[in-house]
């Protein structure tokens, strides 16, 4: 006799699933919760913003990095484009969680290593400094036009 494996809802459909898991929290029906699979969601959702924050200032440093030592002024207009929107976007996410700012001192300096490899293999030919010369607080990195100052 062959055992039927009962495929949850979370497996099944999950829209659905996070609708049925919203209606018991609204009921404090905490008994029928689904309480593993709401568990990995919670924690998947921190490590998601975590991994947005890094995203974001490994583009954002890696553009400030061209914009301030690759001689191209025709890209000056995109590369600068690209850090006002990362900027804007990393505001937004610290806004909604502050305790990300935490994260960002915590990353920085590894994001900053990962960051000056890339544009250093894309630009062969240009000197890049092997250490961020400026402030790296969240305030002065989100907020300052850097090649303005050199």
């Amino acid at each position: 006799m062959q055992t039927e494996t009962k495929i949850s809802l979370y497996e099944r459909d999950f829209a659905l699933w996070i609708e049925d898991v919203t209606a018991k929290l609204k009921a404090r029906d905490f008994d029928n919760l689904d309480i593993d699979n709401v568990l990995e969601e919670i924690e998947a959702l921190g490590k998601s913003q975590r991994r947005e924050v890094k995203s974001r200032l490994q583009t954002l440093l890696a553009h400030i990095l061209k914009r301030m030592y690759v001689d191209s002024p025709l890209n000056y207009n995109g590369w600068e484009r690209t850090i006002r929107e990362q900027c804007k976007e990393l505001k937004l996410l610290f806004e909604q969680s502050p305790s990300l700012k935490g994260y960002y001192t915590e990353v920085f300096e590894n994001v900053w290593q990962s960051s000056l490899s890339e544009v250093q293999q894309e630009y062969k030919k240009t000197e890049f400094p092997e250490v961020w010369q400026f402030s790296s607080d969240v305030d002065s990195v989100l907020n300052e036009n850097f090649w303005e100052e050199i």
